[in-house]
């Protein structure tokens, strides 16, 4: 029998942090640089329950992401500086369309889809915690 080793495909995962939203805890794995902010949660299987990804920008603006190598379906809550929500986007796996903030963002959220609607939460609401996220570069 002859058995075939694929190359698995890297995916470090980053430093983590708490983040909160009303009595909701969120572990956060933390992309503040370009490379991580680059790969997101591409190629991922699974994203366990409570855990995802805070993306740290260098600036405020209308950022977009896109779901390309993606293969779970995510939410994505764009914040402002102060960790208020601006909107939320429900994306779906493998697909190329932008879904951008409303306004300029300082920090995107991204969980499983459907995250943000089942606890509650809406735009103007606050994710705790981004103000303690690591400088981005």
């Amino acid at each position: 029998m002859l058995l075939l080793q694929l190359p698995a495909i890297s995916r470090a995962e980053g430093p983590r942090m708490e983040l909160t939203a009303g009595f909701h805890r969120i572990e956060a794995e933390i992309a503040a640089d370009q490379a991580s902010r680059m790969q997101g949660l591409m190629h991922r299987q699974s994203l366990p329950v409570n855990q995802g990804m805070l993306f740290v920008f260098t600036r405020k603006d209308r950022h977009c992401m896109w779901m390309r190598n993606t293969l779970i379906p995510l939410s994505v809550a764009f914040l402002d500086d102060d960790g208020k929500i601006l909107n939320i986007e429900n994306m779906q796996p493998n697909t190329e369309s932008n879904h951008c903030a409303s306004a300029p963002a300082q920090f995107a959220l991204e969980m499983n889809h459907g995250w943000f609607a089942q606890k509650g939460l809406k735009p103007g609401q606050k994710i705790g915690g981004v103000e303690k996220s690591p400088r981005p570069y």
